[in-house]
């Protein structure tokens, strides 16, 4: 079967989003272009790093063609984009595997992501058009558009369980056994007692 590509040069939207409460959240990378819209699932660290590489690929594009330059290619937008994910709200895909690079001709990141498969995936296919290979979202961004999106995915990430203050691991609203207490939390401590 041909591989498909889903392909946005110039989306009216990419965002990160959750479906679900903190601590059983199903986390969504969606793109929407006209009328045309494509949800994929993914995991909760792989929306962190890709949020985590955009931001140091924008760095790096910038150290290597001038700040003005990048600014240049882009158009300021107004606030960001807080609104949910768009309903009907069907999964195209897990992603398994993601790339990331830099279109200079169109002065955009280009974001992609590919469906996950039993088979090794050959880095030739990561951001081809080989007819071989996993079903894949790309999408291009222009640098503000990128920054916002990992900006958005940044937060969408950081509002699940807070984290315990000695440990680190969510603490969920049943309790948590906290590894640096060893498990141990006295649950009926008596007043005046030693």
């Amino acid at each position: 079967m041909a591989r498909v590509i889903h392909v946005f040069r110039r989306p009216d939207r990419f965002v990160a989003g959750t479906v679900g409460e903190p601590g059983d959240r199903a986390f969504y990378l969606q793109a929407i272009e006209s009328s045309r819209t494509i949800s994929v699932l993914l995991e909760k660290q792989q929306v962190s790093v890709l949020a985590e590489r955009i931001t140091a690929l924008l760095g790096e594009v910038s150290k290597r063609f001038g700040e003005d330059n990048l600014l240049g290619t882009t158009v300021a937008t107004g606030s960001s984009d807080n609104d949910p994910l768009a309903v009907p709200l069907e999964e195209e895909f897990r992603v398994g595997t993601m790339g990331l690079g830099w279109d200079a001709d169109s002065s955009s990141i280009v974001v992609e992501l590919l469906a996950v498969t039993e088979e090794e995936i050959d880095e030739s296919v990561v951001l081809d058009d080989t007819e071989e290979g996993p079903d894949a979202l790309r999408v291009f961004l222009s640098p503000t558009a990128a920054k916002s999106f990992a900006e958005r995915a940044e937060k969408v990430v950081d509002a699940g369980r807070a984290p315990c203050p000695l440990c680190a691991e969510p603490l969920d609203p049943e309790g948590h056994v906290c590894v640096r207490l060893n498990g141990y939390h006295d649950r009926n401590p008596v007043a005046g007692t030693e």
